[in-house]
């Protein structure tokens, strides 16, 4: 499903922009999950993409121009995201593209803008592979490897805890994310005495909480969604299993909070959005996310948001629509956003801090960060 959306008219704070004479508009191909699995993130990515679009053409577009968000529903699939973006690239004729989806659909979709040589943002898709696609391709958040390893020091050397069980969602996202915590466990003094797979569509977790029950650990470092971190966490709580839960940015929305209850508190996240952050491009888009929706602010919003104003800044610097020159502006990137500081190594990777948060109180707040410039340094080749 296609939807071309003008979003100065979405809301009514932006319809007053409404009346204003178009003079040409520059197509941003925009691939995020509307329905299936996925949709509520994707309501949160396209919400923090239609902040970005509307500031911009409020402020004047690109030299008079005004932005266009070409939205494609790609349901989290790598199936649906192949086609799509031969759309966008062929029958919409976008500039540059951002993916406010999964990795499944960003990697299969990564390979498709860099052969047109279309410039492409993920937003807050984890695999490794999706910049690997080529020199067109950029991504705005952590790899997964880069925040598993995070969670790693946050265990062993932030928290000071040793014996871990790790349970992993069976698809890109989990997997990458264990690897990185695996792989620097032992540094930070954290013995993996367990490791539990679970699938996409699971929500009961019988058998992996009686194994943890019988391991006995001091920490669970669990990868997943808020849809089936909310399930996990409350059905080990409710065995009586008090020990600390980590997580990482799939947990990072209100929605977890809400499915897991009472027994959220206390758990806490790596991530790249500092709810308490003093910088004003993350306290102005907090600010207006919560007024333009009526939703507490995620990650994946802001993340998405972050990419979106990427492409903008560099469509501004860049003063035309050559692809070429928009790929350039983009990897020349040096700029604040609201998940922090925005800079491309040659792979076309950020290097920033990752945030920590804790649930106190059914709410997210800031427990710190990790800022080992070694330790979240991600590959260059």
């Amino acid at each position: 499903m296609k939807l071309k959306i003008q979003f100065l008219a979405a809301t009514a704070s932006f319809a007053l922009m409404a009346g204003a004479a178009w003079a040409e508009n520059i197509k941003i191909g925009f691939n995020v999950p509307l329905t299936g699995f996925a949709a509520s993130d994707g309501e949160s990515a396209l919400n923090g993409a239609k902040l970005a679009i509307a500031a911009a053409n409020a402020s004047g577009g690109i030299n008079g121009d005004q932005l266009e968000l070409i939205v494609y529903d790609d349901q989290a699939s790598p199936d649906q995201a192949v086609p799509l973006a031969q759309k966008m690239i062929e029958s919409d004729q976008v500039v540059v593209a951002v993916s406010g989806s999964y990795s499944g659909s960003t990697r299969a979709a990564a390979g498709i803008f860099q052969e047109a040589s279309v410039p492409y943002i993920s937003a807050y898709a984890i695999h490794p592979d999706i910049t690997r696609a080529g020199n067109y391709v950029f991504r705005t958040s952590f790899m997964g490897e880069v925040q598993g390893r995070a969670g790693a020091k946050l265990v062993g050397e932030v928290l000071n805890l040793h014996r871990a069980v790790v349970i992993t969602l069976q698809n890109d996202f989990g997997q990458s994310l264990s690897a990185g915590f695996k792989e620097k466990a032992k540094e930070f003094g954290v013995e993996i005495i367990g490791e539990y797979q679970y699938a996409m569509p699971d929500r009961q977790f019988g058998p992996i909480i009686s194994k943890i029950r019988a391991d006995n650990p001091d920490v669970i470092y669990a990868t997943g969604y808020f849809f089936t971190a909310g399930p996990l966490v409350a059905q080990l709580r409710a065995a009586g299993i008090t020990t600390q839960v980590i997580g990482q940015e799939g947990f990072d929305s209100q929605s977890y909070i809400d499915i897991a209850g009472p027994a959220s508190e206390g758990t806490i996240i790596t991530t790249s959005l500092d709810r308490d952050s003093s910088e004003s491009a993350t306290k102005d888009f907090i600010a207006a996310y919560e007024k333009e929706t009526g939703h507490k602010a995620d990650m994946v919003a802001a993340s998405t948001n972050t990419a979106v104003n990427v492409v903008i800044e560099a469509l501004r610097k860049a003063g035309t629509t050559d692809r070429a020159a928009i790929r350039d502006a983009i990897a020349a990137t040096d700029m604040q956003a609201s998940t922090g500081h925005i800079r491309f190594n040659a792979l076309g990777e950020v290097q920033k801090a990752v945030q920590l948060q804790i649930i106190k109180n059914g709410e997210w707040h800031s427990a710190g960060v990790i800022e080992d410039a070694v330790l979240l340094a991600p590959p260059t080749e």
